[in-house]
């Protein structure tokens, strides 16, 4: 049983002493991922030709000049420590190590074996990769962070830092999502050309939600399968799933609507190729970081990265458990920096670490930690200009009522700065999405262009559709003559008839094709111009 310290105001779920309560906890943690059950990727809103299906009556369309988001050249990786990290085991308070040692008979990490930083702090001895990032200038700490009343639940404490608002039952929005809307306002109708974001690890995280609870970043589960969509531009093998059951038709509906969520699988495919990584990587989360270093080098002009890491939920045995998590993340960084630096690629590119909550100061009877509030922080990249340690001390002899630290850094003002001076958003916008002002941090960050970005070559494809003798008629206006593809399916995915595929030049094109009697299924047809793609829908009667 752990220890709860026989405290009335612990919150039900935060410790395996709560038994079904903290089960529960994990299972709502989970709920958004139910599709797994069926083999089918949570990814972002299902759609064909890269349209929400709401969208696909709209015509015609157009795409955005440029790359998604800002535009600046800068890119931010978000490396999510899924579980709960241990700040007081991550970055030690060399400062009052006989508290902190106190505190955890079993835990507390060997004054032998830290790597200081200052007179104050030093790292978990696993983390030693990250030495090299530290002398150079290329890593910041930010101690103590957290936000008031901290929600110590799993899946609302996640919702808190992705949204950056404790109401999450008044804005289903991620911090990052609203980022990108506000840069990009009319990206419904045009599409950017690269995606928005890419996140591997799962759908869980609510980061680049837009306001109608849209995912806007193309989720993968993990770095294969990234490197799947980049290799075969799908990810689903569709062929003969649609079975006459009801159940088959859903999942090839389903899996059909996952491959064509990833409407940017040329350009991935493409970037992916170009890019090569000039080092190893061994670790699981180096495994994911290597395929953003690879999508970075290839020139994808996606600016908004995540990668997780999962484990941090150390109630139990915690020693060995989050020293390997430490040496996987410190391993995976670095690497990563030294992967970017052989393509003179590090500068443009800033990466921060989040976790839900941190842990408590004093070990349970399991020799772990349970759920507990403030902890630090850290940033890596050469734009920090400089490595330091920010914000106030933990104070870990003054304690909450519930014996947890008292933050003292409020987490949005970390976003703030990284908003206002890494991707160069204006300080009233910055409010803006964030919901209010918060006080910035100097992390040596400034705001200015790190590299030129090229703007890709864009048209528009006029399109109208219509019902003539039975046949399918399909107009297109090109302004570009290019390669030109149309196809059509049935609403369930099936692939019902190859319209058009050759070269064709610019102007107005109409094709014609018998449809066989398909009623009362709406029909779906998808054209592809070059790298431009757009879908529409009809009925026929």
């Amino acid at each position: 049983m752990c220890n709860t310290h026989n405290n009335p105001k612990t919150t039900q779920g935060e410790s395996l002493a709560h038994g079904k309560a903290h089960e529960k906890h994990h299972n709502t943690w989970s709920r958004r991922s139910f599709l797994s059950s069926l083999g089918i990727l949570g990814g972002s809103t299902f759609a064909l030709g890269g349209l929400p299906i709401k969208s696909l009556g709209l015509s015609p369309l157009t795409f955005l000049n440029g790359n998604s988001a800002g535009n600046n050249g800068r890119i931010l990786v978000m490396i999510r420590l899924k579980g709960g990290n241990d700040g007081l085991n991550t970055i030690i308070p060399t400062f009052d190590y006989g508290t902190y040692a106190a505190n955890r008979p079993q835990l507390a990490i060997p004054q032998n074996e830290l790597i200081a930083l200052n007179d104050a702090f030093a790292m978990h001895g696993n983390m030693s990769s990250l030495n090299s990032l530290w002398d150079s200038g290329q890593m910041k700490v930010v101690n103590n962070v957290g936000y008031p009343d901290h929600n110590l639940s799993h899946f609302e404490s996640i919702d808190v830092w992705s949204s950056a608002n404790q109401d999450t039952d008044s804005l289903r929005s991620g911090w990052l999502g609203r980022y990108f809307v506000d840069c990009n306002p009319d990206y419904q109708e045009n599409p950017p050309l690269a995606p928005p974001a890419v996140k591997i690890g799962g759908p869980e995280s609510i980061l680049y939600y837009d306001d109608n609870q849209v995912d806007l970043a193309i989720n993968v589960a993990n770095a294969e399968e990234l490197a799947t969509i980049a290799g075969n531009g799908e990810l689903y093998n569709v062929d003969g799933i649609l079975d006459p059951c009801y159940y088959g038709e859903q999942v090839g509906f389903l899996r059909t609507m996952a491959n064509s969520t990833f409407r940017y699988a040329e350009v991935i495919s493409e970037a992916y190729n170009l890019g090569t990584n000039a080092v190893n990587y061994t670790t699981s989360l180096g495994q994911q970081l290597s395929v953003v270093s690879k999508m970075i080098k290839g020139d994808l002009g996606t600016q908004l990265y995540m990668v997780t890491l999962n484990g941090f939920d150390t109630h139990v045995g915690q020693s060995s458990k989050h020293a390997n998590l430490l040496k996987d993340l410190a391993d995976a960084v670095s690497t990563f920096y030294t992967d970017l630096k052989a393509d003179n690629k590090d500068k443009e590119v800033l990466t921060m670490t989040f976790s839900e909550f941190g842990r408590r100061v004093q070990q349970n009877a399991s020799n772990g930690t349970d759920h507990g509030t403030s902890a630090p922080v850290m940033l890596f990249g050469p734009g920090l200009e400089g490595s330091g340690i920010l914000g106030d001390n933990p104070d870990l002899q003054d304690l909450d009522n519930a014996e947890n630290l008292k933050f003292s850094t409020d987490f949005r003002s970390i976003y703030s700065s990284v908003l206002e001076y890494w991707l160069c958003a204006p300080s009233d916008q910055v409010d803006m999405i964030l919901g209010d002002n918060y006080d910035r941090i100097d992390l040596g960050l400034t705001c200015s262009p790190v590299s030129s970005v090229s703007r890709p070559i864009t048209q528009t494809i006029g399109h109208r559709a219509y019902q003539r003798s039975g046949q399918l008629v399909i107009e297109v206006s090109l302004d570009r003559s290019d390669n030109l593809t149309i196809e059509v399916f049935t609403f369930l995915g099936q692939h019902v008839a190859s319209v058009h595929q050759g070269y064709v030049l610019d102007g107005i094109h109409t094709f014609a094709t018998p449809i066989p009697n398909l009623n009362p299924l709406p029909l779906v047809y998808r054209i592809t111009n070059g790298k431009q793609q757009v879908s529409g829908k009809i009925v026929m009667k």
